[in-house]
Order: structure tokens, then C-alpha cells, then sequence
């Protein structure tokens, strides 16, 4: 018989993370608290388009969280919850930054509650990342402004590179 003690506590952090920001580590990061492996997955959307592929994407991650002994890179297409099954994940973590991601979030959860039997662990974001979202990152890099304060030195650079600005 198995015991919850014994029991590997897994989550999955899933998202876009194009590009990975400061408020995305702060969710990875205290996810790693509470769980003995944590999953960061890339969603994988071909029909969106991106400004860093998968790869880029998963390179930016595993540098940024390459502190974390029990987080764990990877990449999905598909349902959530099939990967979620697939790899023996019980629980999702999302960050909640406004009572507008709230809405649609919970949708989700329940929708993969009833689906799956996968749970949604809700953690509201760091008050000094509410505001943040990576389309805001590369809309402010592109024309030029300092977003150094929003994501790790490792991702600004690819920033700047991809969008030619040096700030």
C-alpha cells in the first residue's frame, strides 16, 4: 500500500513563456517550495506566433531556473491534462495576477477537474509583478524601452537581440 508520505508531490507549471519574466520565476519559484518536482512546460501553439521558438524558449527557462534542483523543463502540445496524465502530475500551479485572469482560469480548472481529476493550485502574483505580462515585455523592448527590472540579465539579452535595441 502507498502512502501519501511516500508519494512524489508533482506540479505542472504550463504557460507560453515568450518570453520568460521575473513574475513567471517568482510562480516556478515557490511552486519548488511546495512540490518535489516542479514541470515548467512550453505550450506548444503552431498557429500563434511567437518571437522565440520552443527551443529558445526552453533554453531561457532551464537557465533561469538551473537554481532550482527539483524544476524540470519541458514542452507540450495538446491538452493539459493529457500531459498532466501522461506524466503522473496531479496538480496545476497558475499564478493569478487580476480578478480578470481569475474568471478564465477557473473555467479551466474546473473543466480540467471534470476531465481529468487534475487540481489547480491558484497563487496570487507578487504585488511587483501584477502588472507584468510578456507581451508587454516584448511590446516595450521592441520600441526601446527598459524592461531589465522584468526579466532575468540571460533573457533582456535575447531580447535585445531579437528586437536590434540596446537599452
Amino acid at each position: 500500500m502507498t502512502t501519501h508520505a511516500s508519494r512524489v508531490r508533482r506540479a505542472l507549471c504550463p504557460g507560453s513563456f515568450d518570453p520568460v519574466t521575473n513574475g513567471h520565476l517568482d510562480i516556478v519559484g515557490r511552486a519548488a517550495l511546495l512540490y518535489d518536482e516542479v514541470v515548467v512546460a512550453v505550450f506548444v501553439n503552431e498557429s500563434k506566433s511567437s518571437m522565440f521558438s520552443v527551443e529558445e524558449r526552453r533554453a531561457m527557462l532551464e537557465e533561469a531556473t538551473a537554481a532550482y534542483g527539483n524544476v524540470r523543463i519541458d514542452a507540450f502540445h495538446g491538452l493539459i491534462v493529457d500531459y498532466c496524465t501522461a506524466h503522473d502530475i496531479p496538480v496545476i500551479v497558475k499564478g493569478l495576477r487580476a480578478v480578470s485572469d481569475f474568471d478564465y482560469e477557473l473555467q479551466m480548472a474546473q473543466m480540467n477537474r471534470g476531465l481529468a481529476g487534475v487540481d489547480t493550485l491558484f497563487m496570487p502574483t507578487n504585488p511587483e509583478y501584477s502588472f507584468l505580462a510578456s507581451s508587454l515585455v516584448k511590446e516595450i523592448t521592441k520600441w526601446g524601452g527598459d524592461v531589465s527590472s522584468l526579466v532575468p540579465a540571460h533573457v533582456l539579452k535575447r531580447l535585445q537581440e531579437r528586437t536590434g535595441t540596446t537599452h
